[in-house]
């Protein structure tokens, strides 16, 4: 075990999926999340490997305190910013500030401050990034304004921090996936499974576990290569048509 992650939003999905792909492949994790509960629970199902650490990513302070970990859980070699969330589907001329306020701080400042505190040691261990994007950050949907504008921002913070970091040999990669059935959209309507449910029946969508031997290869790729942005969608999902509002 000579390896060390630091994966934020652990306590559900991609952030999961990754958290017990990389363990079991000899990864020490550091997982970060806002639900106590489920991170114990990783806890006692992954052992010695799992360092569990309760935090939101609006705690700037907290967020970046997380450079200052000691060895070896502070040798980090991967960033994995996966922590983030959509606000309720709205125009934005309807949407709640608060709701919105949430998602800027968690999917912008918290992945930024986080970045920032941690470049010194990846640059020094020759580390990696990855940063969760989305579909939603190329092509805009209705309701979407908030959640795509951060993710088409975490797609270009990630491409423009390869420009910062060239020389470094970190490598930094933006995955943006389409439809992967998680507990995403649960978060989004505030716990409406049957609204989960019917977004997902009967079109076989990607899964937490997909996205994760997806950043597992990237993140084991030969040091020499770097993945810039990958952008993956179940077989069952296409671009959508251009809305006409006809007159009367």
């Amino acid at each position: 075990m000579n390896k060390t992650a630091l994966i934020t939003g652990a306590t559900a999905g991609i952030g999961a999926a990754c958290t017990r792909l990389f363990i079991r492949n000899g990864w020490r994790v550091v997982g970060t999340g806002r639900r106590g509960d489920r991170l114990r629970q990783l806890q006692e199902e992954l052992g010695s490997a799992f360092l569990p650490l309760e935090l939101d990513m609006r705690d700037i302070p907290g967020v970046r305190e997380l450079a200052r970990l000691d060895a070896p859980w502070g040798d980090i070699d991967l960033l994995i910013n996966n922590a983030g969330l959509a606000p309720p589907m709205a125009d934005l001329q309807d949407a709640e500030w608060e709701q919105l306020e949430t998602v800027l701080q968690t999917n912008i400042s918290g992945l930024v401050a986080l970045t920032n505190a941690l470049l010194p040691k990846l640059i020094a261990r020759k580390g990696g990034i990855v940063n969760l994007s989305s579909v939603a950050g190329s092509y805009p949907y209705r309701g979407g304004a908030v959640y795509g504008g951060t993710k088409a921002f975490v797609r270009q913070f990630s491409l423009a921090l390869r420009c910062d970091l060239a020389g470094t040999g970190v490598r930094v990669t933006s995955i943006e996936p389409g439809m992967a059935e998680t507990e995403f959209t649960l978060v989004r309507t505030g716990g409406d499974q049957a609204a989960s449910d019917k977004l997902y029946s009967n079109m076989d969508p990607m899964t937490a576990e997909d996205l994760a031997e997806t950043i597992w290869w990237v993140a084991t790729l030969p040091p020499h290569l770097n993945i810039n942005a990958l952008e993956l969608m179940p077989t069952t999902q296409s671009f959508a048509g251009f809305t006409v509002t006809r007159k009367d």
